[in-house]
């Protein structure tokens, strides 16, 4: 994916969620450490200001999920009735997001809202929507743009199906 097809994506999920959440207050939370780069272009694209602040869920090692939710810096208390947009590089099989959203639940936020840059269909076992998709593709393993093979490839400004 090129780095101008990944600024229309950014364009097109900024413009959805500016619409829909402008007078919401909305509080971002975007996921580390893939979703960095994903929510700094996203966030200034929107049109409107709004609180950011990161957490820290994962459970791949290398090219595959372990299956295991690691929590290392959970969602915070200001999430409690407030409208939470969860940012995320990639949902592939949803076993991470299931555990983020069975966890912010538990603050009793006012409504919880998923955006992604890459949706796995084909690998996806559980069952939540997510609202804001940038683009879906096939189960591949891919990196660049915030996504890694065991810490590297984040940086690069394209995104490359790693074999």
């Amino acid at each position: 994916m090129s780095e101008a097809e990944i600024k229309e994506t950014v364009a097109t999920v900024a413009a959805n969620i500016s619409r829909d959440l402008r007078d919401k207050n909305p509080i971002f939370c975007p996921t580390l450490t893939g979703a960095f780069m994903f929510m700094a272009d996203l966030s200034r694209a929107l049109d409107f200001d709004a609180e950011t602040c990161f957490v820290k869920y994962s459970s791949y090692s290398g090219m595959s999920t372990t299956g295991c939710v690691k929590r290392d810096l959970p969602f915070p208390a200001k999430c409690r009735g407030r409208h939470v947009v969860i940012v995320e590089d990639i949902v592939d099989t949803g076993i991470t997001m299931d555990a983020m959203l069975s966890d912010l639940a538990k603050l009793e936020p006012e409504r919880i809202y998923i955006a992604s840059f890459f949706f796995k269909p084909g690998s996806f076992q559980k069952d939540f929507k997510i609202d804001y998709i940038g683009r879906s593709i096939p189960n591949d393993f891919i990196v660049g743009y915030g996504l890694d093979y065991d810490g590297y490839g984040r940086m690069l400004k394209e995104v490359y199906r790693y074999e």
